[in-house]
């Protein structure tokens, strides 16, 4: 284990960027390349502004401001050497909860030059079936009419936005870090139809001074709990309330689209292109749709950690088969990129003792990974007749692990669904299995019209029920 610091007390480093939504992934990712580049003498302006809107952002704010803003960040290698870090790149944070009025003002401020985001695929409020942004959501429609009180996200930037073109009219760029693809249009078209509804002369002034680049992160980042605190600090000899820890890969795709300037991330491995396309093909329909192929079955089947579930061959087996026959068709690989030996990169990732990530964090708000993750292929694979064993096992194990939450030796478990509307839950309570096929997580492609998925689907449904996911899953990979 190698410790590594950047002492940048008491040093010149401004605020040049604003970020929504300070939770671990942001801490391992962006503030890890922004803290990396903040050594070089002309990036001195590229400290972070971390910005928290949530009630239950409460313990990471306090615990940020009980050490100055400083943590710890355990980057743990596939071959058990661990890398730690002091990560000093962000400089403020502010607590919407607290000071609603502070997050605005910092928005409107010149030296912001980029507001970026980690909100989650649930946070830009689009409607799943259609793509819309919904704007009679009774927050959205509260920030519509009273403006100068913002509850949401998009009221507090539209605020921002609007003290910034009356004070100084400065550009900037709105950078999503979620996991969606496209993630910068999905970005542009829930900010901009926010703001077009609620003022028309500043929606025709952010047309033309702010940006929304796309972008692909990937660094798989687990949920720290109580026992990892204890674990981290015993280990690293520190004393961090707030530390986190990630995997040694890690990836961060951008178009070059900064309409204020931006840091030099590529000095420190970031990568910049025209079109982000690809990279985000690559890493949604592999790295993200195995994990959720891997989430539910793997739950279902009494594991709770990813790397312990990595260790059947079963379930491994049908990672790979699902890889290469399921996914790999409809992904062209970007650029000077191995696409054989991405997927076994994969495949040591997800394996990686030292991370040991929560399955139950990969089943997190399925509702919402669905539609980005596997239906688009999905949709591809039934139009051109594939296979559909295992997308079908997957849908009917995720039915069962709504519906049921219990798993194959009687363990009952809560599940983290936090969008689901009141049709899904009616739907997942249904007796009629086919009912459950029009969840709002299906609406991209109609399952109930293709009768090979209708019938390995209610053959997967009959069988996890009556011997469980571990037996079913290996009658199919034989």
């Amino acid at each position: 284990m190698s410790m590594i610091y950047y002492h940048y007390e008491g040093l010149e480093i401004r605020t040049g960027i604003l970020h929504i939504g300070v939770g671990n992934f942001h801490r391992a990712h962006q503030q890890f390349y922004t803290n990396l580049v903040l050594n070089d003498d002309d990036q001195k302006d590229w400290g972070i502004c971390g910005v928290c809107l949530l009630p239950s952002d409460e313990r990471m704010v306090t615990g940020l401001r009980a050490q100055n803003l400083n943590y710890s960040l355990t980057v743990c290698g596939r071959s058990g050497e661990d890398e730690v870090y002091k990560i000093g790149s962000l400089r403020e944070l502010i607590w919407g909860v607290e000071d609603p009025s502070a997050v605005i003002e910092k928005i409107a401020d010149c030296s912001v030059r980029i507001i970026s985001l980690t909100i989650t695929e649930g946070g830009y409020n689009l409607d799943k079936e259609t793509g819309e942004f919904i704007l009679d959501h009774e927050k959205i429609q509260h920030d519509l009419k009273r403006p100068e009180v913002p509850a949401t996200v998009f009221g507090f930037v539209a605020e921002g936005l609007r003290r910034r073109k009356i004070q100084n009219g400065a550009g900037v760029t709105i950078l999503s870090c979620d996991n969606l693809q496209h993630n910068g249009n999905t970005a542009k078209k829930a900010f901009m139809t926010f703001i077009e509804a609620q003022d028309q002369e500043l929606a025709a002034w952010a047309a033309e001074y702010v940006t929304f680049p796309n972008s692909m992160v990937d660094r798989i980042t687990p949920a720290t709990t109580p026992e990892d605190v204890e674990r981290l600090n015993k280990r690293n000899g520190t004393n961090d309330l707030v530390p986190v820890y990630c995997e040694d890969f890690s990836q961060w795709v951008i178009e070059d689209q900064f309409i204020a300037g931006r840091p030099a991330w590529e000095r420190v491995g970031v990568e910049f292109t025209r079109d982000v396309t690809a990279f985000e093909n690559m890493k949604l329909s592999l790295l993200n749709a195995s994990h959720t192929l891997l989430s539910y079955p793997a739950f279902l089947m009494g594991y709770r950690k990813v790397d312990q579930a990595m260790k059947d061959e079963n379930l491994v087996k049908f990672i790979r088969i699902f890889m290469d026959v399921d996914s790999a068709p409809f992904v062209p690989a970007p650029e000077n990129t191995d696409l054989e030996k991405y997927k076994e990169t994969l495949i040591e990732r997800f394996a990686n003792p030292s991370v040991s990530d929560q399955v139950s964090r990969l089943c997190f708000d399925g509702i919402s990974k669905f539609p980005v993750y596997i239906i688009p292929n999905l949709d591809k694979m039934i139009k051109e007749g594939k296979d559909l064993t295992r997308p079908a096992f997957l849908i009917a194990s995720y039915r069962h692990y709504l519906k049921y939450k219990k798993d194959d030796r009687g363990d009952i478990f809560e599940i983290g669904e936090p969008w689901l509307t009141e049709k899904d839950k009616q739907l997942i309570s249904s007796e009629d299995s086919l009912a459950f096929l029009e969840l709002s997580a299906f609406k991209g492609v109609r399952l109930k019209d293709s009768q090979e998925f209708i019938q390995q689907y209610r053959r997967f449904v009959k069988d996890i029920k009556e011997v469980g996911v571990d037996s079913v899953l290996k009658s199919i990979i034989q």
